[in-house]
């Protein structure tokens, strides 16, 4: 008896059996409901409506106020002043910062003891007392003095001349924060496997080049998304620089005009405004540098092409009642078997 006498389908037939495809219903895909969590979504915009009627309402928070000094000429000088003390502290943070970081990684242990101590001064003191500090520089070290050491000095320079509150609060800033970063930049580097360095070396590449087209580019993935944060942070940080003491950034500038007009809240309220614009900029920009260095990463593969048909049983082995399983073609166009 034939193949197709016995019921059995012929060799190389590969459709399913006629009874299979008819006696099973297609699965019907129910979603899951969460009715609790729908619940408290509402109940939390219940909540921020509340709080925002509130708010308008309320004659404390002073709204005409605010819109009267949020624009004023002072406050917007002032948080100009504010966003120069972020964008210099955080260059100068980066460059030590990495700096220190590749200190840290040396087999030297000369130099990773420095590394090591450095960062142990600068992150176990409080970036308060280290701008105090900063602020008495000129009592501590009255003359900078340019020469060979236990000899006349060639230049002398009185440190409050050359150094003002405005550059005192930028190295103070900026050698705390870069002992942070130096840890954020380590991590980055010590993310990327080994295996990559020893590559770039078998390829007759220098330290340099090895660190710039190898070594970098992988670990900025790592180190973007903390030193988003820590540029945001630093730019809150400015707010204690009234300790050196320089009175003309952001908080500073809106805490002396509410000292004048007796009303320091809406004051407060401008300048977290202005806080809270330069905030989503630089959040922005944090979320596109992370997506491009992220390229790449977590990519899946292309599982569609050479696929088994739906609905074609496999094969068994010594099994005559399977029916036989077609070639399967690779994206080449040739047996992928």
């Amino acid at each position: 008896m034939s193949a197709t006498g016995s019921g059995r389908p012929a060799s190389g037939d590969t459709r399913a059996p006629a009874g299979a495809a008819a006696g099973r219903a297609p699965i019907k895909a129910v979603k899951l409901r969460h009715p609790w969590r729908n619940v408290f979504a509402v109940v939390l915009v219940l909540l921020f409506a509340l709080f925002v009627i509130d708010a308008a309402q309320r004659p404390a928070y002073d709204w005409p106020v605010v819109g009267q000094y949020l624009f004023d000429r002072r406050v917007s000088a002032a948080a100009l002043v504010t966003l120069e003390l972020t964008v210099l502290s955080m260059i100068i943070a980066i460059i030590l910062g990495v700096v220190l970081a590749v200190m840290r990684l040396s087999p030297n242990p000369v130099v990773k003891s420095v590394a090591w101590f450095y960062l142990w001064i600068f992150r176990g003191t409080p970036v308060y007392v280290q701008l105090v500090f900063w602020g008495l520089i000129a009592i501590i070290y009255q003359t900078i003095d340019i020469g060979l050491p236990f000899t006349e000095p060639w230049a002398s320079f009185e440190t409050k001349e050359v150094l003002g509150p405005f550059w005192l609060a930028v190295i103070g800033l900026a050698l705390n924060e870069a002992a942070y970063m130096a840890e954020i930049v380590r991590a980055g580097l010590l993310s990327v496997d080994k295996g990559q360095d020893e590559a770039a070396t078998a390829l007759g590449m220098g330290w340099f080049q090895t660190m710039r087209r190898v070594i970098l580019p992988q670990a900025m993935r790592v180190i973007i998304p903390p030193t988003g944060n820590e540029v945001i942070s630093m730019l809150k940080t400015t707010s204690l620089v009234t300790a050196v003491p320089f009175t003309l950034e952001l908080y500073t500038r809106t805490r002396d005009i509410s000292a004048e007009t007796f009303n320091p809240i809406p004051l407060l309220i401008v300048a977290s405004i202005w806080y809270l614009f330069f905030t989503s900029v630089l959040m922005v920009g944090q979320y596109f540098l992370e997506k491009r260095f992220a390229r790449g990463i977590g990519a899946r593969p292309n599982t569609v092409a050479g696929t088994v048909p739906t609905g074609v049983v496999p094969a068994v082995a010594g099994d005559e009642s399977s029916p036989e399983l077609p070639p399967i073609a690779d994206k080449h166009g040739g047996d992928a078997r």
